[in-house]
């Protein structure tokens, strides 16, 4: 079985931080392959400042050369708007694939408001990347509630295809400062001055 990492978000704009935690968590969790699937939409951003999508595909695949990360845009041409249902179709895609998601530390603070968070978890293991300021809140978020007695020890983190979900691991990694937000503060209109690729689904 093929061991795959799924990091699912906007990219808007794909950064150096997303290329160095995916790198790291690659190594972390002995990953084959993983994957950047690009969301055509957010549900809980609502389309605030949000880039084309071609801008944000083709920043993602830029941030990802040369490396064995896959850009994907398995949603959009699975026509999924929710994580629960892009996993879904993903998993019955790929049979040979044993899957675990990854997320930041910052999006665990949102996690109980996705759509059938708790199926998410049952679905897959969770690994979770550190970020910088938001550590100590993610293991107090609201879905922690629920998920504190399936935390694993971060020593087994190579050992994941064995568990049985649910099952959350926080990676520790080196952190990485760069911020989506940041950058689209210092140019707002960067998704103009990108060239558009179109990365093919794994």
């Amino acid at each position: 079985m093929k061991r795959v990492g799924l990091l699912g978000g906007s990219f808007n704009p794909a950064h150096e931080g997303h290329r160095q935690l995916s790198l790291a968590a690659t190594e972390a969790l002995q990953l084959d392959e993983l994957w950047w699937l690009v969301s055509p939409g957010n549900p809980l951003k609502h389309g605030q400042e949000m880039a084309p999508y071609e801008a944000r595909l083709a920043s993602a695949a830029k941030a990802a050369a040369g490396t064995p990360i896959k850009v994907s845009d398995f949603e959009r041409q699975a026509g999924t708007r929710y994580t629960v249902d892009t996993l879904g179709a993903i998993i019955a895609a790929y049979p040979d694939c044993r899957f675990v998601w990854l997320m930041g530390a910052d999006t665990i603070a949102e996690f109980h408001l996705w759509k059938d968070w708790r199926t998410i978890a049952q679905m897959l293991p969770i690994a979770v990347f550190p970020r910088t300021g938001y550590d100590e809140g993610a293991r107090a978020a609201c879905a922690m509630g629920w998920l504190s007695e399936y935390v694993r020890p971060d020593s087994q983190a190579r050992d994941w295809t064995e568990w049985s979900p649910p099952a959350i691991l926080f990676l520790r990694l080196p952190t990485n400062p760069t911020s989506a937000t940041a950058l689209r503060a210092l140019d707002p209109d960067w998704h103009r001055h990108i060239r558009s690729e179109h990365p093919r689904s794994p």
